[in-house]
This record gives C-alpha cells, sequence and structure tokens, in this order.
C-alpha cells in the first residue's frame, strides 16, 4: 500500500511538472516579428494619419490596438538607402549602400558580405527568416542577395527597376527564377503583389511552430499606377479629374523599367493602396487563425515618402500631409513616413508617442525584445521602452541623412532644430536652411540667419556624423 502511495505521488509531481516546464516554455517563447515596409507610402495616405479620399480601416485598426508613431523617419529619401539603413541599423553616413545604383542586367550594387544584417541577428538567435517583396541590395546571386544577407527564404522582385512593374515577367523565389507566362508579351494575367502575398502567408503558416522573422517590403504603391480591375471598379470616377500618364507600352524599355501609362492615376492610387490594406487585414487575420496573434509584434511603415512618378498625384491626395517635399527630397514630406506598432501581450493600445526615431532604431529594439546583443558601430537606440509606455526612452543626441542625388543633399535633426543642406556637390550654390520643427513643420520658415550659432553647431554635427563610402563616394560631403 505504502509503495502504490508512493508511486501514485511521484507520478502526481511528474505530472506538475511538466505541466510547469510546458507552461514555462509557452511563456517564454519568442515572439514572432512582423515587419512590413510599404513602398512610397506618404505620411498623408492613411486614414489613422489624415487621408479623407479613402479610408485603411484594416491598418486603421492595427494603430487602434498598437501604438502610433508620429515622428518616425525612414532611413533615406529612396529605396535602396532606407532599406540598406533599415538592415543595418545606420544612418546614411555609415550604411553601406547611400543611394539607387544600378547594376546590369538585373539588380543593384550589393549590400557587402561584411554587413551585418538584421536578419542574420535574428537567425543566430533561432528565428526562421523570410522576406518577401523587393529587395533592392544586391542582383542575384551576389553577397548583398538575401540568401546571403541571412534570409532563409526570399520570394519576389531582387531588383527594383523591375519592380516598376506589377505584371512582371519573372520572379524569384531564392536563387530560382520564375517564369510568369500569364504575363508574357504584354499580358496582365499575373499581378505580382498578389502571388508574393500568398507565399507570405504561406511562410506565417508553415512557420506557426518556430519563431520567426518576416520582412513584408511591398511594391505597392510605388508607380507604375497598376491595380486589379475589380479594385479599380471601386474608385472609378470618383477622383475627378482624372490624371492621365502616357507611359511606355511597348519597345526596348518596356517591363524593364520605364512605367506604363494609366489614364486613371487617381483611381489607381487608391485601388493600390486599398489592396495594401487588405493585405494587412488578412495577415493579422492569419496570425489569430493560427493562434499566433498575441505574441507578434506587427510593424507597419513606409520606406519614404510620396513618389511623383508614374501618373502619381501626391498633393490631389494630400499624401505627405503638412509637409513640405516628396520622395528625394530631405524635407519632412520626404523622410518623415507613418509607423505603428501592435502587439496585443505588450503594447498597450490607442497610444500615440512623439518620440524622435528612425530605420536605423529598428535593429537594437529587436535585438533588445529577443535579448540579443546590440552589434557594435551602429547608430539606432532601441524604442522599446516606448513600445511598453516606459518614460525612461533614451533620446536621439541627433538624426542624421545624406542623399547622393540631386548634386547632393543632407539633414540633421537635433532635437526641434532640423538643418537642411542643398547642392552639397555644388559649394558656389550650396544652401543652408534652418527649421524649427515643433512650431513650423512644414518648413516654411528659414530662420538660418537668425540663428548662425545653431546652424555652426549642426554644420558640425553633418561633418562628423559620416564615414566616406567606398561604394559610393561620387562627391564630397
Amino acid at each position: 500500500m505504502k509503495l502504490n502511495y508512493l508511486i501514485i505521488r511521484l507520478l502526481v509531481s511528474v505530472i506538475v511538472l511538466i505541466g510547469f516546464v510546458s507552461c514555462k516554455t509557452e511563456v517564454e517563447k519568442p515572439p514572432n516579428i512582423i515587419y512590413i515596409l510599404a513602398d512610397d507610402l506618404g505620411y498623408g495616405d492613411l486614414s489613422c494619419y489624415g487621408q479623407k479620399n479613402f479610408s485603411t480601416p484594416n491598418i486603421d485598426r492595427l494603430a487602434s490596438e498598437g501604438l502610433q508613431f508620429t515622428q518616425h523617419y525612414s532611413g533615406s529619401t529612396v529605396c535602396a538607402p532606407s532599406r540598406s539603413s533599415l538592415m543595418t541599423g545606420q544612418h546614411t553616413g555609415h550604411t553601406p549602400i547611400r543611394g539607387n545604383r544600378e547594376w546590369k542586367p538585373e539588380g543593384q550594387v550589393p549590400l557587402p558580405d561584411q554587413a551585418y544584417t538584421v536578419a542574420e541577428l535574428l537567425k543566430k538567435q533561432g528565428y526562421v527568416t523570410g522576406a518577401f517583396g523587393k529587395w533592392g541590395l544586391g542582383y542575384p546571386g551576389s553577397e548583398g542577395d538575401p540568401n546571403n544577407q541571412g534570409f532563409d527564404v526570399f520570394y519576389g522582385y531582387n531588383c527594383q527597376r523591375i519592380a516598376h512593374h506589377y505584371y512582371p515577367w519573372h520572379l524569384w523565389d531564392n536563387q530560382e527564377k520564375v517564369i510568369l507566362d500569364g504575363n508574357e508579351g504584354d499580358k496582365t494575367g499575373v499581378y505580382a503583389p498578389n502571388i508574393i502575398h500568398k507565399k507570405a502567408l504561406e511562410f506565417i503558416k508553415n512557420n506557426k511552430d518556430n519563431p520567426f522573422f518576416l520582412f513584408y517590403p511591398s511594391v505597392i504603391p510605388h508607380a507604375e499606377l497598376f491595380a486589379p480591375e475589380e479594385y479599380m471598379v471601386q474608385f472609378r470616377n470618383k477622383f475627378l479629374p482624372e490624371k492621365e500618364y502616357a507611359g511606355t507600352d511597348e519597345g526596348e524599355r518596356f517591363r524593364l523599367g520605364a512605367y506604363g501609362s494609366q489614364c486613371e492615376s487617381h483611381a489607381a492610387f487608391a485601388a493600390m493602396v486599398t489592396l495594401l490594406d487588405e493585405q494587412v487585414g488578412e495577415i493579422v487575420e492569419t496570425l489569430k487563425e493560427l493562434g499566433l496573434d498575441e505574441n507578434t509584434l506587427v510593424i507597419f511603415t513606409s520606406d519614404n515618402g510620396p513618389h511623383l512618378e508614374g501618373g502619381a498625384d501626391p498633393d490631389y491626395f494630400d499624401s505627405n500631409e503638412k509637409f513640405k517635399g516628396y520622395k528625394r527630397d530631405l524635407y519632412e514630406g520626404g523622410i518623415r513616413v507613418p509607423m505603428i506598432a501592435r502587439w496585443p501581450e505588450k503594447i498597450k493600445s490607442g497610444r500615440n508617442t512623439d518620440h524622435l526615431s528612425a530605420f536605423w532604431d529598428v535593429m537594437p529594439t529587436i535585438a533588445d525584445i529577443i535579448g540579443a546583443d546590440i552589434p557594435e558601430g551602429i547608430d539606432g537606440i532601441s524604442f522599446l521602452p516606448t513600445l511598453y509606455g516606459d518614460e525612461n526612452q533614451e533620446e536621439h543626441p541627433y538624426l542624421y541623412w545624406e542623399f547622393h542625388e540631386r548634386r547632393g543633399r543632407q539633414a540633421v535633426r537635433r532635437g526641434d532644430w532640423k538643418l537642411v543642406k542643398y547642392n552639397v556637390f555644388q559649394p558656389e550654390k550650396t544652401t543652408h536652411e534652418l527649421y524649427h520643427i515643433p512650431t513650423d513643420p512644414g518648413e516654411g520658415r528659414n530662420l538660418a540667419e537668425k540663428n548662425m550659432d545653431i546652424v555652426e553647431e549642426l554644420l558640425e554635427i553633418m561633418e562628423n556624423a559620416r564615414v566616406e563610402s567606398e561604394i559610393f563616394a561620387n562627391g564630397s560631403f
């Protein structure tokens, strides 16, 4: 009898221990991380940030259930350097890729092998990593190829130039070139963002039992302005007068970079953003269906300000809200972007923050979340305290950008002040513009002449905030 009693007690103890370990393991499972990057979406292109012409209910729901940033900045004002800043945790004075430089026949100048990316950081911590959308940081097979920069899985456009097209002739599945027969010649049978989206959802489902990092750099709403007919009909004739764009519909450059014609640019833009919004909603619904919602951090943002190409009409839609400038500018309209973070377990819903942050903060924030060492040599500061609502958030001494096109441009923001320097490569034409952002967010009053002491201080920051780039040493800052 006594032996049976001891056996029963032992079995009960084992069951309790198993339950405890199981519970502990579940609690300690690292969070999944999904980073959704829209392409050329302006600060004012979401209804939760002020868009009045159409609505983005799914992204708005992210904001209402999470944290909305009002002073978040992209890594750069164009695609490749912005992504390089995001991946490396470095601003454009340090990150290797500082411009959109092409590589023939397909791709861009590669991120060097010695670069350390957020995907490599997460993979080292046991995460499965996947990228679905547009890459632009290295031609296929190069050292900058996503499979060589920490991503287990890649599906989408390797090349930014090919990503101008929504009905491309091919995409890439890791190292396999996938020919889209439905788009042969001038056919429009396969809308690429839709099949990329399906692959991203499959990645989530296939890795529901593993911690995963999903990088989702959508091509929407970058030009050209094309959307499936079922979305076009929702907005046709609603935004009159329409803006017509005469593009390239045949010849040598057809689907090799030049934008196609669009006679309904306004409707197409609204349709594209609506489709993107629905895809964001489907990602969240998939998380809920799989029981992953509570332990998944979802971040939504854009790579830079709104573009003017391919028939786009950002002034019609107030895409840059109250801000001055567009893509390729270092004014607020070119680099201030929407950002929303949702994480039901950790982030209190319905909050806004004016914390100054930028793309290069994403890497240290993720390292902070998963308990990894923050890499040396980066410029970012973790904004995890802001996500948690902790008032003890470290602040940046300054934010810095440089842009190697348009005769060279630089900008620095320190606290409330921002200095913008244009025509850097032509000293006889160089301009200095100083703005007090809280009282003049539209950068309409240049206060440089009245505050030369501040100008000199910010110019010194500009000089010391950067090192020369071997890849982009085409001018002198």
